[in-house]
């Protein structure tokens, strides 16, 4: 099985947030007409700071836009989840461990 090019990578994770081609470019300030040419040219040439930028705005690394990683949606979202959990305080890092014991069943 082929894995999706960037720009179907793109256009499947921004379509599955909901997010039109405007909001994507705002949050990662960007024009609509750039994001549009990054999901349907071949190849795209994005620079490292919008492809973070994207990355972030999709909850994805850039490893996994760009394909540099054989995982799953799933595995790229936990990863940048990890990034975005670990620059928490750490309060807030707590109480997200003690929401993950309930939710998973466990208890302390």
């Amino acid at each position: 099985m082929t894995q999706p090019t960037f720009g179907k990578k793109i256009k499947e994770l921004r379509t599955t947030k909901g997010l039109t081609l405007d909001q994507l470019a705002t949050e990662t300030g960007s024009s609509k007409s750039y994001i549009w040419e990054l999901e349907n040219k071949d190849p795209p040439r994005p620079s490292a700071e919008k492809l973070a930028a994207i990355a972030v705005a999709l909850g994805v690394t850039t490893d996994y836009l760009i394909g540099r990683e054989e995982v799953t949606i799933a595995d790229a979202q936990d990863k940048a989840f990890f990034r975005e959990y670990s620059k928490m305080p750490d309060d807030t890092r707590e109480k997200i461990r003690a929401m993950a014991k309930l939710l998973g069943g466990k208890k302390e």
